[in-house]
């Protein structure tokens, strides 16, 4: 019986590294081959085939390596001979990356992301497990479908959910709000819910002058008044709570809405969707009437990927309301 084929595109992270003596430090150092040699028996699975990209930390990607990058997945994931592809990448900006992949790629196989938190040189180093999970999910017919998905510790999320929640933990990657879609147990992948109404956004380019600004008590429109005069083409604002801020920030926002700057609001929270609940001055009422997009309940970081990509499409605010509100693109 053939086996199937799964493209592996090497972007870099933790999971290409190993500490270099003479600065006591990680740093890139593993090649594609030396990485897959660790993965042991994952031929008997799959044929692999793997694609160098870069080996560059997860800090070091930005948003137009991403579309870069992107481009190769769609051009690889288009192949008749391919069953499955996965990346891998630096579990800093994984979600980042992962996110606007799957918000810009339509395709029925599976697409898979994967990292590590241990490096080669750490004792429980996990990249071959990671990867060796990876390609169970990318071979399995049941993760077609599914959108792009992030693989780490076993555990199998959508990236449009999933986080980074712990700085070393191995199981750092969660789905906050509803929990993982599947598992992979005895290098097969059980699947518990489906992903409803997933988003696309046709976007072959990307707008980087988007701004991302945490709110914190007492807070004015310093920085949201720097952000308008260098041009942004738009904000995202992690609000407190339901998606109010703080009083002196109102100016701010007024400011970069007279000059057509989106200004798109989610919560600091972990946790739950933002809203126009609260009438009093800096409430969301007050914002949503000043013409503030609410972003559900993206995080910040989701939230600017959506709106950079947006962007790229249409600078219209009515149209741009629809895309980050509805998750659809009209």
């Amino acid at each position: 019986m053939e086996k199937p084929k799964v493209a592996i595109i090497f972007t870099g992270g933790t999971i290409s590294m190993s500490i270099d003596p003479r600065i006591g430090a990680a740093i890139p150092s593993l090649s594609n081959q030396e990485i897959m040699s660790l993965v042991t028996n994952i031929d008997k699975f799959a044929e692999i085939e793997a694609i160098n990209f870069s080996t560059l930390p997860g800090p070091h990607i930005d948003p137009l390596l991403m579309m870069e990058l992107q481009q190769l997945v769609v051009k690889t994931v288009l192949r008749k001979d391919i069953t499955g592809v996965i990346i891998t990448h630096g579990t800093d900006t994984l979600e980042e990356t992962a996110y606007l992949l799957d918000l810009t790629i339509k395709s029925d196989k599976p697409i898979v992301v994967v990292g590590a938190m241990r490096n080669s040189s750490e004792l429980g180093y996990d990249g071959p497990s990671n990867l060796a999970a990876a390609v169970c999910t990318a071979i399995s017919p049941h993760a077609k479908n599914k959108g792009v998905l992030v693989v780490m510790n076993n555990e199998v999320n959508a990236a449009s959910e999933v986080t980074k929640t712990n700085t070393l933990s191995l199981d750092t990657f969660k789905s906050l709000s509803f929990g993982a879609l599947g598992i992979v147990d005895n290098d097969k992948v059980i699947f518990h819910r489906e992903v409803i109404d997933r988003q696309y956004i046709p976007a072959t380019s990307i707008e980087t002058n988007v701004h991302l600004i945490k709110c914190a008590a007492g807070m004015d429109s310093h920085l949201i008044k720097c952000c308008v005069d260098s041009n942004a083409k738009g904000i995202v604002i992690e609000a407190l709570g339901r998606g109010n801020i703080p009083p002196k920030m109102l100016e701010g926002i007024q400011y970069a809405i007279n000059k057509k700057v989106a200004v798109v609001v989610v919560s600091r929270c972990p946790t739950g969707r933002v809203l126009d609940t609260y009438g009093y001055q800096g409430g969301g009422r007050q914002l949503r009437v000043l013409g503030v997009i609410f972003c559900g309940d993206l995080p910040g970081q989701k939230a600017r990927i959506k709106l950079m990509l947006a962007l790229s499409l249409t600078n219209d605010l009515n149209t741009l309301r629809t895309v980050m509100e509805n998750d659809q693109y009209q």
